[in-house]
């Protein structure tokens, strides 16, 4: 066994993918499935398909290739706005992308003529979140210069809220993208196919009735992933949990005083720490560290165990009040949230099974 490592189950997230896609179904939604969080391994990525979801988005180009080669031939959009640097890439792998400058949609478009592709764009519109997205009231003039492109298909309109600002979904800013599309429908003539109104903690929004009618997509990944929405901190009802669970080993265990002992300056990260005296403690060390995750990405699954801090790469544990029995060579589990998975699944030194 190659420790630390991440134990996916594949069949909670494909019970969970076909929970999102039969909830956003009963309100003609359809899903794009986001695979960045777990770096599109491809056994979650097939048990998000088998699921029902029929699409696909993922943030990195280094991922949506590696689906390619694995077989995977749906759909896949870059939902990240594309570099210069990876044009070619995207029009040769991806299905779409989602965009918000014209430089970029313009070099699609070149490349797209030469490799003789279309290419479909989803318009990004900042409804208030402030991360990506033309402002509104420049969204009928980019989508003009848009149309003229050839070989760019003007899929849509996209917007993203919670992730940068903390901005929650609402009706008013899932509306305006309706707002906006029925004006370019009306004004251009044309109509478009996608209206995607954001991301998990969309799905709060739409139990509660809540989402602008028009909207027709919603890009999942969390809800998938892990059964939870960490921007509203719950759980998605029905949903499975403790989806993925890190396993690490101990390889100390010794009683020690709570407090160190000497001057108290900076720790290898640039912090200082006030450490309370809790007088002598029993104290394991885990083979993991900040470099492999943040701490504040994790929490053991026995709760009487509870993370003191971690080094680069190694990471101390009171199991003072665990009831049961740990020794060197004992395994910790460990749940993780959204930032957690990311983390994990990046990280090289984190087996993935």
């Amino acid at each position: 066994m190659q420790l630390p490592s991440i134990y996916v189950d594949t069949k909670k997230i494909q019970k969970n993918a076909e929970l999102v896609v039969n909830i956003c179904k009963k309100s003609g939604i359809e899903v794009m499935g986001i695979t960045k969080g777990i770096c599109a391994f491809i056994p979650a990525v097939k048990a998000m398909l088998d699921g029902g979801v029929p699409k696909l988005g993922d943030s990195r180009m280094i991922n949506i290739i590696s689906m390619r080669d694995a077989g995977i031939d749906v759909p896949i959009y870059l939902i990240r706005i594309p570099m210069m640097a990876e044009i070619e890439n995207v029009i040769k792998f991806t299905y779409g992308s989602l965009n918000s400058e014209l430089t970029v949609i313009k070099a699609l478009s070149e490349k797209a003529v030469i490799l003789n592709k279309v290419h479909k764009v989803i318009l990004m519109v900042d409804v208030g979140d402030l991360r990506e997205g033309v402002l509104p009231e420049n969204v009928l003039d980019i989508v003009e210069k848009i149309l003229e492109l050839p070989n760019i298909e003007l899929e849509g309109l996209g917007a993203n809220v919670g992730c940068y600002g903390g901005v929650l979904p609402s009706y008013e800013n899932t509306k305006t993208l309706v707002d906006l599309a029925i004006k370019i429908e009306s004004k251009y003539k044309i109509q478009l196919k996608t209206l995607s109104g954001g991301s998990t903690v969309n799905l709060d929004l739409l139990d509660n009735g809540e989402m602008a009618l028009g909207i027709n997509q919603l890009r999942i990944g969390e809800a998938i992933l892990l059964g939870t929405d960490i921007k509203t901190l719950k759980s998605i009802p029905g949903a499975e949990v403790n989806t993925i669970v890190l396993k690490t080993q101990v390889i100390e265990l010794k009683v020690k005083p709570s407090r160190p002992i000497g001057e108290i300056g900076r720790d290898a990260f640039g912090k200082i720490v006030d450490f309370q005296d809790r007088g002598n403690r029993k104290r394991a060390i885990v083979a993991l560290g900040k470099q492999d995750c943040g701490l504040d990405g994790i929490s053991p699954m026995d709760s009487s165990i509870k993370i003191l801090g971690a080094s680069s790469d190694h990471m101390i544990l009171d199991v003072t009040d665990c009831e049961l029995e740990i020794q060197v060579g004992s395994i910790i589990e460990f749940n993780m949230d959204y930032g957690g998975m990311l983390d994990l699944t990046t990280s090289k030194y984190v087996e993935k099974n």
